[in-house]
Parts: C-alpha cells; sequence; structure tokens
C-alpha cells in the first residue's frame, strides 16, 4: 500500500494543488526550506523572506485542516540544506515509499526530480493544473505553427474561457486595445498607496530567520510590505480593483521618477506563489468590467497579462527548455553592468529603475523591458548574466516566467521565436513615457558629446553592429533606411561615442563582487 511523501514546493501555495487533492490519510506532506534554492542566484532578501513566510503560513493552513504536515527551517540541524535529499531524508523518516510533487517551476528542478522516478524511493511527477493551460495544451498549440505569436494564442484563449466575450465575439468589438494604453506619466497625476499587512509572529520570525542566514543578499527586510496568507493577497486584489484598476491601462506603460507602483497590480508574486489563481483574479477583473466600475482597455490589457502573456511564457518555456536557455543568437558576450546590483549609475532611469528594485524587488514591466533591459540589449550582456539577474532581484521572477521574458523579449537572443523584432529604443522612448531626463545629467535630444544620452549612440551601435541578422527584419526596414542614409561623419562619431562608453563600463560577475569593488561590503559581511 502506497504511503506517499507529498512535496509541497514553495511556488505551490495553493489548497487547490493536484497533489493534495485527494490526498491519502496517512500521506505527509513536506515543505521545505533549503540554502540551496535561496542561493543559486543571489535572491533578494524579500524574495527570500516572502517564500519563507508564506510557506510557513501554509504549512500552518495544512495543520488547521487536519493533514500531517512536516516542515523543515532553514536552521534545523539534520536539514541537508538540497531539495532533494531533504525530501527523501523526510521520507525515509516518516516510512514513506514515494515522493509525490507537482510540476516545479524551474526546469533544474523537474530535470533532477525525473532523474529520481527509478530510485529507491521513487518520486512521482504530476501536472500542475492551477493554470488556464497545460504544456501539452501549448505544444498542441504551437504543432505545425512558423511562428508563436502571443495574439493568436491569446484570442483562442478568450474563446475558451468565454472571458471578455459577447457570444462569439470579444468584448468592446476588438481583441485588443493596446493602442489606448501608452498614455506617459503626467504630473497632475496621484496613485493608490498600497495597502499595509500586519507582520504577525510567524512572519516577524520567518523575516528574521531570512535577514539571520541571508543578510548579504540585496535588499532590507525593513520595508517588507508583500503578502504571506491568502488574506493579504485577496486584500491586495480587491485593493487594486477598487483602487487601480481603472487607470491601469492608460499608464500601464509610463514611468515615474518617483512612484514605483503607479496603478499597477503588484499580484504577481503572489500569483506565482499561489496564494491566487489566475481565473480568480481574472474573473475579478472581468466583473468589475461588466459592472461598469473599470473601461475595457484596462481590463482587456489586464487580463492580456494573465491570460495570455502568462500562459503564452510558460508554455513557451516548458516546450522550448533545455535548449532555450543555451539560445545566444546575436551572440552576446558582455558581463552585467556592475551597477546593475547597487544603482551607482549616473543615468537617472537606470539608477531609479534600479534603486526601485533595491527597495521592493519589484520594478514595472517596462521599467523591466524598456529601461534595464533595454540598456542591457544595446550593451550587448550575455544571456546567462540577465537572466540570473533578473531571476534573482525580483520578488515574483520563477524561471518559467523570467527566462522566456529576459532571453526572448529583452534580449531577443532566440532568433525572433518570442518577438518579431528586438525591443530597442533610444533615450527619446524614455523622455517620451518618463520623468526621468529632466533629473539627469544626460540630453535624450544628443547623440554625441559629453551630455548625449548613452542611450543615442548606443542604439544606433546595437543597429549597425547587429545589421546583418536583423536589416532583413521587414519590421526593421524603416530604421536601417534611416541608419543608411545618415551622413558617414555622423555614423562615425556615434560609433566612437559607443565604444568608449562601453570600453569604460564597468562590469561583475555577480552581487558579492559588484558590491566589494564599489565600496559596498566590507570584510567580515561577505
Amino acid at each position: 500500500m502506497s504511503k506517499p511523501l507529498l512535496l509541497v514546493l514553495g511556488d505551490q501555495l495553493s489548497l487547490s494543488l493536484a497533489t493534495l487533492r485527494d490526498a491519502p490519510t496517512d500521506a505527509v506532506i513536506a515543505l521545505c526550506e533549503v540554502a540551496e534554492e535561496a542561493r543559486y542566484v543571489p535572491h533578494h532578501i524579500h524574495k527570500i523572506g516572502l517564500f519563507m513566510a508564506a510557506m510557513r503560513h501554509f504549512a500552518q493552513a495544512l495543520r488547521d485542516k487536519g493533514y500531517n504536515v512536516h516542515y523543515s527551517r532553514i536552521d534545523d540541524a539534520d536539514n541537508t540544506q538540497s531539495l532533494i535529499t531533504e525530501a527523501e531524508r523526510i521520507a525515509i523518516q516518516y516510512g514513506c515509499n514515494e515522493v509525490r510533487v507537482a510540476r516545479p517551476g524551474e526546469w533544474r528542478l523537474w530535470n533532477a526530480m525525473q532523474q529520481r522516478q527509478e530510485a529507491t524511493l521513487p518520486w512521482r511527477m504530476v501536472e500542475d493544473d492551477r493554470f488556464f493551460t497545460s504544456p501539452d495544451d501549448f505544444a498542441n498549440w504551437a504543432k505545425g505553427r512558423k511562428q508563436l505569436r502571443l495574439e493568436y494564442f491569446y484570442r483562442e484563449q478568450r474563446k475558451r474561457t468565454g472571458l471578455l466575450m459577447e457570444g462569439d465575439t470579444p468584448a468592446g468589438g476588438k481583441w485588443n486595445f493596446d493602442h489606448d494604453n501608452r498614455e506617459p506619466i503626467k504630473a497632475t497625476l496621484s496613485f493608490p498607496s498600497l495597502p499595509t499587512h500586519r507582520q504577525d509572529a510567524l512572519t516577524q520570525e520567518a523575516l528574521t530567520d531570512a535577514k539571520h542566514h541571508f543578510s548579504e543578499h540585496m535588499g532590507s527586510l525593513d520595508n517588507f510590505n508583500l503578502p504571506v496568507t491568502r488574506r493579504q493577497a485577496l486584500a491586495d486584489l480587491n485593493h487594486f480593483l477598487d483602487h487601480g484598476l481603472a487607470d491601469f491601462g492608460r499608464y500601464q506603460d509610463a514611468i515615474s521618477d518617483t512612484e514605483p507602483f503607479l496603478y499597477h497590480s503588484r499580484l504577481s508574486a503572489a500569483l506565482n506563489i499561489g496564494l491566487l489563481t489566475p481565473h480568480e483574479v481574472c474573473e475579478a477583473a472581468e466583473q468589475h468590467y461588466l459592472a461598469g466600475h473599470a473601461p475595457i482597455n484596462a481590463v482587456e490589457g489586464f487580463i492580456r497579462q494573465i491570460l495570455g502573456w502568462r500562459e503564452y511564457v510558460r508554455g513557451l518555456y516548458w516546450t522550448q527548455m533545455p535548449a532555450y536557455k543555451r539560445e545566444n543568437r546575436l551572440g552576446f558576450e558582455r558581463e552585467l553592468p556592475a551597477f546593475y546590483w547597487n544603482g551607482n549609475t549616473d543615468m537617472r532611469c537606470l539608477q531609479r529603475a534600479i534603486q526601485m528594485t533595491i527597495d521592493n524587488s519589484y520594478a514595472h514591466h517596462i521599467q523591466r523591458l524598456m529601461v534595464t533591459g533595454n540598456f542591457a540589449l544595446l550593451c550587448g550582456v550575455k544571456p546567462e548574466a540577465l537572466c540570473d539577474w533578473y531571476l534573482a532581484v525580483y520578488a515574483d521572477a520563477c524561471e518559467w516566467v523570467e527566462l522566456p521574458n529576459t532571453l526572448g523579449m529583452v534580449l531577443h537572443a532566440d532568433g525572433g521565436l518570442m518577438g518579431s523584432k528586438p525591443y530597442c529604443a533610444s533615450g527619446k522612448y524614455i523622455d517620451k513615457m518618463s520623468d526621468h531626463c529632466q533629473h539627469c545629467r544626460y540630453s535624450p535630444k544628443q547623440v554625441t558629446g559629453p551630455k548625449a544620452c548613452p542611450f543615442n549612440s548606443l542604439y544606433w551601435h546595437f543597429l549597425e553592429t547587429n545589421a546583418e541578422q536583423l536589416n532583413r527584419n521587414p519590421r526593421m526596414k524603416l530604421i536601417y533606411g534611416s541608419l543608411s542614409r545618415m551622413k558617414d561623419e555622423k555614423r562615425d562619431a556615434m560609433r566612437l561615442q559607443a565604444e568608449q562608453f562601453l570600453d569604460s563600463l564597468p562590469t561583475s560577475q555577480g552581487y558579492g563582487q559588484a558590491l566589494h569593488t564599489q565600496g559596498y561590503l566590507s570584510k567580515d559581511t561577505q
């Protein structure tokens, strides 16, 4: 007779998890804090605190429901500090004869678990069905298609779920209202303040342990305010619906010099660890539209991010791995700029995006794509370095969602599998969408010279350097036409400006090294 150990991972904190449904009465449920998962990239202290506090609360919720729960804390004397060996140790301790687990969020773990399926203590994998689609669903949709474009996938998702549908037609008469969602920042805007989550004894203890064991990681827990229980996550959802959703659409691409959250939901971390389901979030947003509380452009744009983009990148990740992670079609080789770890740059947009990341383990999607991402693209940062950074610094970063967004969307390293063109831009884009440039020593209107915005010369340098691969792209035809019409003297000056900047750009292979070289770490904290 089977007595399973049901392993619940830190991003699977849902009572609806497949492994928990119909669990045998003698099953043991295990949750494990292990140093290996906290350190394989140097995760932000907010992210570590979120996982530890949320896991401990979820374990308590399971005990309250009568489950037999074993919880491995980070400082337990017998903790092996590795997820696979810790689960097997617990299984043997309780006399379990197999380990059951839902599909993890990383191919790295999935592959390690697959390797154990024929072991003396076998692992049994089940599908994580908390999403709208499974990897098999996506593979079936992708079969025979020359291009895996989000828009077509998203339309089928809308039809299949009925979300924002009026019979066979989309609500509002269009599938996509993105054209209405590109308004820049305005000085007259006021933004909702976030709810403050009370930290009970369990949360405080978890944060204390995170600080004790991972104090050298980015960030400070003094301003930690992420939801660590389902009740807190629902409070964030309701707050967004009531105070952010109506204006989210118009200003979703805007960037503020002072406000990190604007009208954004900040729900992705709670969604990605399982405190909220994508179904309930999309349905709640749809109800706000139907009740007349939010316009179609805002609700459609929000639902597209979850029903469309979130499902699309997950499907792409699981159907393309592990080869996808090795893609580097543009041949980038530069290490990460050192200031990505500390914000020590005089480029205002980058300094603010990175400082907000250090402060909150959060930056919204345009800061990630068009500021830190765009700069890394223009500088030719190698995918491995940038992907590890995004995975480390953001509380919502699980590899299944982070890797396609970074490698494919930001760096165009997959040869256009995800995006039909690179998301590259000069300083003009940032000047249009933000209020950064008025605070910056550089001018977005100058291309060369000591006050010229580095984005400008880097933009043209990137296009010139990668012309062989990009100039045949029909969506790049106009911009390469502009480049070809430039006088040689102008092109030479821009090239020299960009190369001098790149030659003087300090890079770093890791967080500790960057802080040490910048004087941020003393010897006794390393």
